[in-house]
């Protein structure tokens, strides 16, 4: 390629500089202003949901849904083995113990079938991350949820816009937790945000996430809980709010990108996507493949190496939480066997996928792998 290609790239096609502006001339640049409620009004109704908790980042999200659900010392929480670090440190700032489930080797999200016997009287979540923009199988989890009497927290930073048999991501549980980091298809550089249906929760998140100032009456700065101060500034959030009114634009954007990369690649061997699904809308935040070496003719590092030497960026995939020094120092129980988690850390990659990303881009990072193979 004759122009370096990021992996990734924030795309900031809206309003964003016109409501940003508003903010710092107006001087509400903190955690009060207009941004944060319209923002937090619009992305909820966007996930299908009747509130909306802005916060400082994805993890702080998940973090502050586990304190609303009383998840403490002593309770353990499910969640994919093979999933960002993020998931499992939320679970640990609570005190609590997460415990690992495999991948499914046919969509890569949590294996349902394998979830109830990781189940125990310690259990308080089931917490399912919806990978690279592809649902989880919601029905069957929230099944589980219901025979054990268990919540169930959607992990939704990859998924804004998903769509599991018509249900957006977000909608499907008790609270849902996204990030908007650069790379997500809606992006306020950092930030997150908590969704829910339930009005106790939804005070619950108000209460813990503003230092557990009382929700109602004056403020005496008298403290009942311990809490924290995850608040979303009303600069980000108007970023946030610009961003959400072309959702469905950036939606389409990554959607179209990712059919791109499939029809320029489907003659070459070894090359496999996540799959589709006509129970799912896979809004495809990464286009990610696993390369199968006997049949692709290389090994993914191989091919990311060739990748980088022609201009065209990657990432890696996640590390399984097995494997992870800070597991282990922690007290998880690391010791089970994961093979598709190390399956795919072995063979998987991100492929550049910014929602700005031209067709002669794609086609021209196909090439380069469709050459490779042939060497």
């Amino acid at each position: 390629m004759d122009k370096f290609i990021p992996v990734c790239e924030p795309l900031l096609a809206g309003n964003e500089l016109k409501y940003v502006t508003d903010a710092v001339k107006t001087g509400w640049i903190s955690s009060a202003g207009r941004y944060v409620t319209e923002f937090e009004n619009k992305f909820a109704e966007y996930c299908g949901c009747r509130y909306g908790v802005a916060v400082c980042n994805g993890t702080i999200a998940l973090h502050l849904a586990l304190v609303a659900l009383g998840v403490e010392k002593g309770d353990e929480v499910i969640i994919p083995n093979f999933t960002m670090i993020a998931t499992a440190f939320a679970v640990c700032y609570t005190g609590a113990t997460p415990v690992f489930v495999d991948a499914d080797s046919e969509n890569w999200n949590i294996d349902v079938s394998k979830i109830e016997e990781k189940i125990t009287p310690k259990t308080k979540v089931i917490l399912p991350v919806h990978l690279f923009g592809r649902m989880c199988d919601m029905d069957a989890i929230n099944s589980l949820a219901r025979k054990y009497n268990l919540k169930v927290l959607e992990d939704a930073a990859e998924s804004h816009g998903a769509e599991y048999k018509g249900r957006k991501a977000g909608s499907c549980s008790d609270l849902a937790a996204f990030s908007f980091f650069a790379n997500k298809n809606i992006t306020t550089g950092e930030g997150g945000m908590i969704v829910t249906n339930d009005e106790t929760l939804y005070n619950r998140l108000r209460y813990f996430k503003n230092v557990c100032f009382p929700l109602n009456g004056p403020r005496n700065y008298i403290h009942d809980d311990i809490g924290f101060n995850y608040r979303m500034s009303n600069v980000v959030a108007a970023i946030g709010l610009a961003q959400v009114e072309r959702a469905d634009d950036y939606k389409q954007m990554r959607i179209q990108n990712n059919a791109l990369y499939r029809q320029y690649l489907k003659d070459v061997p070894g090359i496999i996507f996540q799959p589709l699904d006509k129970d799912y809308l896979n809004v495809s935040w990464m286009n990610t493949i696993v390369v199968k070496p006997s049949d692709y003719g290389h090994t993914k590092d191989e091919l990311c190496a060739f990748l980088k030497q022609n201009n065209v960026d990657s990432r890696l995939l996640f590390v399984g939480m097995h494997r992870q020094p800070s597991m282990k120092k922690y007290g998880c129980d690391c010791s089970g066997i994961y093979p598709v988690s190390d399956s795919l850390t072995s063979n998987g990659f991100y492929l550049p996928s910014a929602s700005s990303l031209s067709e002669d881009d794609i086609k021209g990072i196909c090439q380069l792998i469709v050459d490779f193979h042939k060497k």
